[in-house]
């Protein structure tokens, strides 16, 4: 969120997609003075016309005096300007001397303000009030759970300063499906930050988006992430958000799918498979079965534990008529794809082990499984995924934005 607030996948880190951290920076541009030689008052051509002279020169530092002094800024800088002004004037003969005595005025009256705002515990109280409301909205702009937004940018993988509210039905470049803060304490580090942001937004996007059916395949996980400079200001807070993986592509519909969006039927169902999810989300890093086989052996003897949980609860739930039969057979299936990891959790070699597992997969995402979701109502299309995605994460890229 996403400096003031980085836009993931730090950048919506985003990351993913969710940036890396850094300093805030600004699309908009930044004016420059720019110098310009002197200009002549006149010239000589060998006419005799007289030569224009030039008015005295008002002093600087009575212009900067009299600003600081309007300004209630640095009130002790102002004053001695002002101070400092009137002695250059009489020497030189500069213009300036109103604006100087105004600018000493005003300074003298803001040092007057301000001793009696510490004085009295008003400028704490202040400064605490800009605390606390950096506190509460976590970022320079807040966006709740739920909210969809687009960024000025357009991208989710660059630094955020703002955001725009959009309705979810529509475009928009992301949708927000969790908030949490980072500990209390010193500044952790960039790395420890994404860290945070990668481990925690990841988990909890399975908890808004239960259906992993029903996520588009181009939709991955970014998050905003508070700088080193933000921190000082009292800002922990990290949100994650769903973006697509194309920077320069949208998503459309939210991708919404808990207890607030689902019936009972639904929310029984996606419940339990997040279970077998789960136990998934264990796979060993090994490339292949061959480099870790005792490795994939112990994870199966996972997977068949979270299926023994899942038929059960499966059948623990009360069903609609309509939907009661799919559902049972479908946990006929389970069944037997619970054999088949038990085999696998104890084949003699990875292409032994690799069949079971493509039988279990058949008896998990196949017809049953589609059939049992169309009752219910939910997406009835298994996912694919590119063969290049070995990542747990979907998009294996830096998804991180500062805000």
């Amino acid at each position: 969120m996403a400096t003031p607030p980085h836009l993931g996948p730090q950048p919506p880190h985003g990351g993913g997609p969710f940036p890396p951290s850094g300093q805030p920076q600004a699309v908009s541009g930044q004016a420059y003075p720019y110098q310009v030689g002197p200009q002549p008052w006149g010239q000589a051509w060998g006419q005799g016309y007289p030569v224009a002279q030039p008015p005295r020169p008002v002093n600087g530092l009575a212009i900067a005096g009299l600003v600081l002094g309007v300004l209630c800024f640095l009130p002790g800088v102002g004053l001695f300007l002002g101070i400092v002004a009137l002695v250059q004037i009489r020497k030189k003969g500069e213009r300036g001397k109103g604006m100087a005595v105004a600018g000493i005025v005003l300074s003298t009256v803001g040092a007057l303000l301000m001793t009696l705002a510490f004085t009295t515990g008003g400028a704490r109280d202040a400064w605490d009030g800009f605390r606390d409301a950096a506190n509460d909205t976590g970022t320079a702009f807040a966006v709740d759970k739920g909210d969809c937004f687009d960024t000025p940018s357009g991208s989710l993988e660059s630094y955020a300063y703002d955001v725009d509210i959009v309705p979810c039905d529509g475009e928009h470049d992301a949708e927000v499906f969790a908030n949490f803060s980072m500990p209390e304490g010193a500044f952790p580090g960039d790395d420890a930050v994404t860290d945070a942001a990668d481990e925690q937004c990841y988990a909890r996007s399975e908890t808004y988006a239960m259906d992993t059916w029903a996520l588009p395949f181009d939709a991955d996980v970014y998050y905003f992430t508070p700088t080193r400079q933000s921190w000082r200001l009292g800002d922990r807070l990290i949100t994650c958000m769903f973006g697509n993986m194309d920077p320069e592509a949208t998503l459309t519909g939210s991708l919404r799918q808990d207890e607030t969006t689902l019936d009972d039927d639904q929310f029984a169902y996606l419940e339990a498979d997040a279970i077998l999810n789960e136990a998934y989300d264990g796979l060993p890093e090994a490339e292949y079965v061959e480099d870790d086989l005792a490795g994939h052996k112990v994870w199966a003897s996972r997977v068949v534990q979270a299926l023994e949980r899942q038929t059960r609860a499966l059948r623990a739930h009360d069903w609609e008529p309509s939907a009661e039969e799919a559902v049972t057979d479908y946990a006929e299936g389970l069944d037997k794809a619970r054999d088949e990891w038990a085999a696998a959790s104890k084949a003699s070699d990875a292409e032994v082990f690799t069949e079971h597992w493509d039988k279990a997969h058949q008896l998990t995402d196949g017809p049953k499984a589609v059939t049992a979701r169309e009752a219910l109502g939910l997406a009835a299309e298994s996912p694919t995924y590119d063969a290049e995605d070995t990542g747990e994460d979907g998009g294996g890229n830096d998804s991180g934005t500062e805000v």
